[in-house]
């Protein structure tokens, strides 16, 4: 079995310290590399593509946000980025999930939440729990029209299960709850997303929901 190769990225050396810790006590999981400022994050993370990057928000020289635009910005730079920060802020989530992150965890959380949240994001789907789900839907559901007319070329490329299937999503609903509400198995539904994600473009569920609501395919309470 292949390690999950994680870089760290934070400015503090205990917090880096206890990350270390906990993730590299795991079998499936190797600390490849540690940067202390969002410039050695980016650096780092090109010179060694870790699967993961668990990425802080606030550094030095560049901040974790900027970073994160970076790195996935990079074609060269395969990895998902995992942002964790102390700080429970919605200018934060947003601006991380637009930046490409594929995870946002608080630091307070458990050792075994930490653990669970890297494989996700190495496994290539998204951290995205109820609650930011919710909070994504509110945040890009209620902005204005502005550019509300979605590439048709884009959509075209959907079937009409893959546009519905998008619609749940968007929901924040689970590949289990999309089964159940449309009858099919589970890894049907699975293989919907990844079609989704492959045609339009994006990385995983956080992008394919923020993508639905600025483009008006999902719109809130429908």
């Amino acid at each position: 079995m292949t390690a999950t190769r994680v870089l760290l990225a934070d400015d503090h050396d205990m917090v880096r310290a206890g990350f270390r810790i906990i993730l590299g006590s795991q079998p499936d999981i190797e600390i490849v590399g540690e940067a202390g400022t969002g410039a050695q994050a980016l650096e780092r993370a090109i010179a060694l593509n870790p699967d993961v990057i668990c990425m802080d928000v606030q550094m030095p020289d560049m901040d974790g946000i900027e970073a994160t635009r970076l790195i996935v910005a990079d074609d060269s730079v395969a990895s998902a980025v995992l942002i964790l920060t102390t700080f429970d802020r919605d200018d934060y989530l947003f601006e991380a999930l637009q930046a490409g992150a594929s995870g946002f965890l608080l630091k307070n959380s458990t050792p075994e939440q930490l653990i669970d949240a890297v494989r996700v994001v190495a496994a290539g789907d998204a951290l995205l729990s109820p609650g930011v789900t919710r909070r994504v839907i509110e945040r890009f559901g209620s902005q204005p029209a502005g550019q509300a007319e979605p590439a048709p070329d884009a959509l075209d490329t959907l079937t009409d299960r893959e546009a519905e299937v998008l619609q749940l999503v968007a929901q924040g609903m689970s590949n289990a709850e999309i089964a159940t509400s449309l009858f099919v198995g589970e890894a049907t539904v699975k293989s919907h997303v990844s079609k989704v994600l492959q045609k339009l473009g994006l990385r995983d569920r956080i992008q394919a929901v923020v993508w639905a609501y600025e483009n008006r395919v999902a719109v809130p309470g429908a």
